[in-house]
């Protein structure tokens, strides 16, 4: 999204074990979108310490249904599984994203938007699956809303960059006023 929209970066994975955090914060009581920023932010300061000049940008996003934390599906069965049991119920993406440079946090955000399944067909599902592929893998909803997966929704609510995972227009704002973007 930050190359499509003109940003020029480096692309570096941070390669942090997303479970112990998540466990952390589900052990202690913490909610998604706090999660959602810690691991936003243990990706960035990770960076961060290996490039202490640059100004590091860390994302993630953790899907809520009623109470129950969704991952990536581990492969195709698992996607299925998963959308079926989103199929006909609300979910919220917890989205976070910030901004690190060496030890200091420059700047956060947040969004949660909500997305409502409809209430697809088993032909429908097996139709998505295999056109979609391994691509589904990569979404913690196993879906990918800016190809065919916008059909298994009835009802969106919130910003299409922060569904995508990551609140673009927020995150240019910082950039322009850091100076780092053209005003």
């Amino acid at each position: 999204m930050l190359r499509a929209a003109g940003v020029k970066l480096a692309a570096i994975p941070a390669a942090i074990d997303e479970s112990v955090i998540k466990t952390q914060f589900r052990a202690a009581g913490g909610d998604a979108l706090a999660c959602a920023m810690a691991l936003a932010e243990a990706k960035a300061r990770k960076i961060a310490a290996q490039h202490p000049g640059a100004v590091v940008i860390g994302a993630d996003q953790v899907l809520v249904v009623d109470e129950e934390w969704l991952d990536k599906p581990a492969d195709l069965a698992a996607a299925a599984a998963q959308l079926r049991s989103l199929r006909g119920r609300t979910h919220t993406l917890a989205t976070a994203v910030c901004a690190v440079q060496g030890a200091a946090l420059l700047w956060q955000a947040t969004a949660s938007p909500k997305l409502t399944m409809r209430c697809f067909g088993e032909a429908f599902l097996a139709l998505y699956i295999a056109a979609e592929g391994e691509a589904v893998l990569g979404s913690v909803g196993a879906y990918r809303i800016e190809g065919q997966g916008v059909q298994l929704f009835e009802r969106i609510e919130g910003d299409h960059f922060s569904i995508l995972g990551l609140p673009l227009l927020e995150l240019l704002g910082f950039l322009r006023g850091r100076g780092l973007l053209a005003e």
